[in-house]
């Protein structure tokens, strides 16, 4: 296990580091979830790239910080990594809030940026209501409360009838999630907002989605889409929220090919 200080938090994180003549593709993670949702591809690309994958603030085996959090709370934590491991470039791969915070790095450093996959994500998620209701059963009931709700938009019908063992472990990575990052960073991304900036992004970026995903859904993941110039859009089949974890092979080869396009 790795952990860096990164702005007052111990970071959790893995840098498979295979040179100066790999690109490197970072990978930024969902809300509720920590850094091993993205084994299988990791394992698929490691041979070829540099990888980082790391946990938020809040989540996984990284510090809680100061909650609540705002995006660029997030966003600062991840420049700071990549600084301190000395990556000076990447494509940056971010799932839902995770693809917040890589759109984040973009407009703040787009130095670091060589292109960005926005997965299960867009410039702006959800509703000030929508994340207060979801804040205050999470208050009131635990992260036991928001869990039936949350499978059913992290994982595609067939994922629960075909996979149920995974399906438990999915489970369990959400409600042991701190309770506080979790409401911490729901906080952040009601807040979030990259609508007006999202027009400005000019490097090579395409947006992914699973076409059962029922917390960002295609329509939305498109509206970002368009507003990107030149972004491509498109769509996983068999696959909810989270299809690193359902369709890996399909992720990865949305990678390989921007990879192989710069």
């Amino acid at each position: 296990m790795n952990f860096a200080k990164i702005n007052d938090i111990s970071i959790h994180f893995n840098y498979i580091n295979n040179g100066v003549n790999k690109p490197t593709v970072v990978f930024s993670n969902s809300l509720g979830t920590d850094f091993r949702i993205w084994e299988s591809c990791v394992e698929n690309l490691s041979n070829d790239y540099s990888i980082l994958t790391y946990d938020k603030r809040g989540h996984g085996l990284s510090g809680l910080g100061n909650s609540p959090y705002v995006i660029h709370d997030h966003v600062a934590d991840l420049i700071d990594l990549m600084d301190h491991l000395k990556i000076s470039e990447a494509v940056l791969v971010g799932l839902s809030v995770g693809g917040l915070i890589v759109q984040g790095v973009y407009h703040k450093r787009p130095d670091l940026v060589q292109g960005l996959i926005l997965c299960d994500t867009a410039a702006k998620i959800g509703n000030e209501q929508m994340w207060n209701d979801r804040i205050a059963i999470a208050r009131e009931g635990g992260l036991e409360a928001l869990l039936e709700g949350n499978m059913q938009r992290w994982f595609s019908p067939n994922f629960h009838k075909n996979r149920q063992v995974d399906l438990r472990g999915y489970e369990a990575m959400f409600t042991r999630t701190p309770l506080e990052g979790y409401i911490g960073t729901g906080m952040a991304i009601r807040d979030a907002d990259f609508t007006d900036k999202a027009p400005s992004i000019s490097v090579p970026t395409t947006c992914v989605v699973g076409r059962q995903d029922g917390a960002t859904p295609p329509e939305l993941v498109e509206g970002t889409a368009k507003i990107i110039p030149g972004a491509k859009f498109e769509i996983i089949e068999e696959a909810g929220h989270i299809p690193c974890a359902e369709q890996p092979e399909k992720v990865v080869s949305i990678i390989r090919e921007m990879i192989v396009s710069l």
